[in-house]
C-alpha cells in the first residue's frame, strides 16, 4: 500500500513537471511571437519613412547613380500634406497652352499665380496640340496630375475638370475667351475700369472664362514678391513629371554617371528652328532654299525675309556645330567629357557632326544610350522627349545651349534654384566675330581661346539681378532664367539693373 502511494505522489510529482515545461514552451512561443511581430512593425515603420533613393537601389538595374542625383528628387518627392486654402470661388479659369515643352511649362506658372490672385478655380490646363509639333500628349502625360494638385492647394484650388453643371457651357461654348496681353501687371487681370477688357468682371458674371495663350502672360518685373515665390512653387515643386519619365530620365543619368563627369549640349540646330529664324551658315544652297520654302508654309511664323548673314553677326542665330565645337576647346573644355547632346535631329546629319565628334569623341544621345525598347513609348509624342533631356539637362555638371530658347531658358533657372549649378550662357554676337577673325588668320588660337575664355567669365549661372528694359519687356532678362526672388530673398526689388 505504501508503495503505491509512492508511485501514485510519484506519478503526480511527474505530472505536475510536464504541465510546468508546456506552460514554459507556450509562453516562449508567445513571447517569440511578439518579437517577431515588434521586429516586423518597425522594419515596415522603417521602409515608409526611408527616403526613395535607398528602396530604389536594390530595385533598378541603374543602381549606381550617385547619391547627389537622386536627392535632387527626393526633395520634392513627397510634399507634406499642405492645409487647403479656403477663398471665395470667383469662377473657372480654362486655359489652353502654346508653344514646346518649356514655353507651356512657363506658362501654366503664371496661369498659376493668376488663378491665385483672382480666386478661381484653375482646370488643369490644356497642352498645345496644334504647334509646329503636333503633340498628341495630354497633362497627364507629362506632368503628375495630382501632384500638381496637392501642392498647390494651400494656394489656389486646381480640378480636373469642371463641374457637372457648368460642363454644357462649355459644350456649347457660352463662355467668354481672351488672348491676353503679353507681359501684363497683376491690374490687367482684376481691374473692374474696361469691363470687356478685363478677365475678373467676366468671371463673376459668366462664372466661366478661357484664355486661349499661357506664355508670357505675366510680366517679368514689378510684381509682389509673394506672386514671384508662387510662380517659382508651381515651376519647381508642382510641375513634376511623370513616374514612367522621370525614371527613365534617371536611367539616362546613371548611365552617363558611371563614366564620369558629363556636359550637356543644348544644340539648337534642328530643322525648325533654322527655317523658324533664317539662319543658314554652312548649309548648302539645296538647303537653304529647303529651309525658306518650310518658313513660308508656316502662316504663324510671322517673319519671312530674313538676311541670315545680318541676323548672324547680331547673335540672333543658333551656333552652328562647327562654332560650337570651336567654342567648347576655347573655353577649355576637357576632351574626353561626355557630351550629351539634348535636342532632335541635328540638320545635315553627321555631316554637320564631324567637327564636333572629331574634338569630342564621346558624344551620346538619349538614343544612344537607352535600348529601342526603353525609348519606343516615348518616340512619337516630342513633349515628353523633351522632358527626358530636361531631366538630364538638370543633373548635367556643366549645361551649354547655343541658343537662347525657352529650354535654355526654363533649364538655367532651374539650375540657379538647385544652388547655381554651372550653365554657360553664351555670347554669340561675341563669339562669331572672334571665331570669323580666327578663321580668316587674323587672330592666333591662342589670342582667341583667351578672348572666348576671358569673355565668358562672368557668364557661368552665378547669382545676377534681371536687367530690366521698360516698355521692352521681351529683351528684357526673362524670369524664368534668373528667378532671384526664390535664390536670395534678402535683396530688394530696388536692386534690379535698369537699362
Amino acid at each position: 500500500m505504501e508503495f503505491k502511494m509512492e508511485g501514485l505522489q510519484f506519478k503526480l510529482k511527474n505530472s505536475k513537471m510536464n504541465r510546468w515545461k508546456t506552460k514554459m514552451v507556450m509562453l516562449k512561443a508567445v513571447i517569440m511571437v511578439l518579437l517577431w511581430l515588434c521586429l516586423f512593425c518597425v522594419v515596415a515603420e522603417w521602409s515608409v519613412h526611408t527616403p526613395r533613393i535607398i528602396k530604389d537601389v536594390s530595385l533598378r538595374s541603374d543602381s549606381t547613380m550617385s547619391a547627389r542625383v537622386d536627392s535632387d528628387y527626393v526633395a520634392i518627392d513627397r510634399p507634406h500634406r499642405r492645409e487647403k486654402r479656403v477663398y471665395k470661388n470667383n469662377g473657372y479659369l480654362l486655359v489652353s497652352t502654346n508653344g514646346g515643352l518649356n514655353q507651356m511649362r512657363a506658362g501654366i506658372c503664371d496661369i498659376v499665380a493668376i488663378a491665385r490672385e483672382l480666386n478661381v478655380t484653375l482646370i488643369i490646363p490644356e497642352l498645345d496640340k496644334t504647334s509646329f509639333w503636333a503633340d498628341p500628349s495630354d497633362f497627364q502625360d507629362i506632368f503628375g496630375v495630382d501632384r500638381f494638385i496637392d501642392s498647390l492647394r494651400d494656394e489656389v484650388r486646381v480640378l480636373k475638370e469642371l463641374p457637372p453643371k457648368l460642363k454644357t457651357r462649355v459644350e456649347s461654348k457660352s463662355y467668354p475667351s481672351f488672348l491676353p496681353i503679353s507681359w501684363s501687371n497683376l491690374s490687367y487681370y482684376h481691374d473692374q475700369v474696361d469691363y470687356y477688357a478685363k478677365i475678373l468682371p467676366q468671371l463673376l458674371k459668366h462664372k466661366v472664362v478661357h484664355l486661349e495663350k499661357t506664355d508670357s502672360r505675366l510680366a517679368n518685373n514689378g510684381l509682389p514678391l509673394q506672386v514671384q515665390k508662387l510662380r517659382c512653387r508651381a515651376n519647381y515643386d508642382a510641375l513634376k513629371f511623370t513616374a514612367g519619365i522621370e525614371e527613365l530620365g534617371r536611367r539616362v543619368v546613371s548611365r552617363l554617371r558611371r563614366k564620369g563627369p558629363f556636359l550637356v549640349l543644348h544644340l539648337r540646330y534642328e530643322k525648325d528652328m533654322l527655317a523658324f529664324t533664317g539662319c543658314t551658315q554652312g548649309c548648302s544652297r539645296e538647303e537653304a532654299d529647303e529651309l525658306t520654302k518650310m518658313r513660308y508654309a508656316y502662316p504663324w511664323w510671322k517673319v519671312k525675309v530674313i538676311n541670315s548673314d545680318q541676323k548672324r553677326k547680331e547673335g540672333s542665330c543658333p551656333l552652328t556645330p562647327e562654332e560650337t565645337s570651336l567654342t567648347l576647346q576655347a573655353l577649355g573644355i576637357d576632351p574626353n567629357i561626355q557630351i550629351y547632346i539634348a535636342a532632335g535631329e541635328i540638320y545635315g546629319g553627321e555631316r554637320r557632326m564631324r567637327s564636333l565628334r572629331s574634338a569630342f569623341p564621346n558624344v551620346v544621345r538619349k538614343e544612344t544610350l537607352l535600348k529601342p525598347e526603353e525609348l519606343s513609348f516615348f518616340q512619337n509624342s516630342t513633349s515628353q522627349m523633351a522632358a527626358l533631356d530636361y531631366i538630364v539637362s538638370l543633373e548635367s555638371d556643366i549645361f551649354i545651349p547655343t541658343y537662347n530658347g525657352n529650354m535654355a531658358k526654363v533649364v538655367e533657372g532651374h539650375r540657379r534654384f538647385l544652388n547655381y549649378k554651372k550653365s554657360i550662357t553664351l555670347d554669340r554676337k561675341f563669339l562669331v566675330q572672334i571665331i570669323d577673325r580666327f578663321t580668316k588668320g587674323s587672330l592666333t588660337w591662342e589670342e582667341c581661346s583667351s578672348s572666348i575664355k576671358e569673355a565668358h567669365a562672368n557668364r557661368m549661372g552665378s547669382f545676377s539681378h534681371r536687367t530690366v528694359i521698360p516698355g521692352n519687356p521681351k529683351q528684357e532678362d526673362y524670369f524664368y532664367s534668373n528667378p532671384y526672388e526664390c535664390l536670395d530673398l534678402d535683396q530688394p526689388d530696388e536692386q534690379l539693373r535698369i537699362m
